[in-house]
């Protein structure tokens, strides 16, 4: 598993996104990690899903931050 947020990130993706994403520049890549990384800090809803499975928690996260850009 990446330690690093961008390869965390990336983990968390479906695949499409996964691909979309690792085309982008790095710097992109880490700006999306950044405000991805703030979702699953922030969401009190995200917490309580982290409880039962810190990867669908992950996952959730990472589909609203791309579908609101890098916010």
């Amino acid at each position: 598993m990446p330690t690093d947020p961008v390869g965390r990130f990336l983990a968390a993706l479906d695949p499409d996104h996964r691909e979309a994403v690792g085309a982008q520049p790095r710097k992109e890549q880490e700006q999306l990690a950044a405000a991805w990384e703030r979702e699953l800090e922030t969401d009190d809803e995200l917490d309580t899903l982290d409880e039962l499975s810190p990867s669908a928690a992950e996952a959730e996260a990472a589909r609203r931050v791309l579908a609101r850009g890098t916010g």
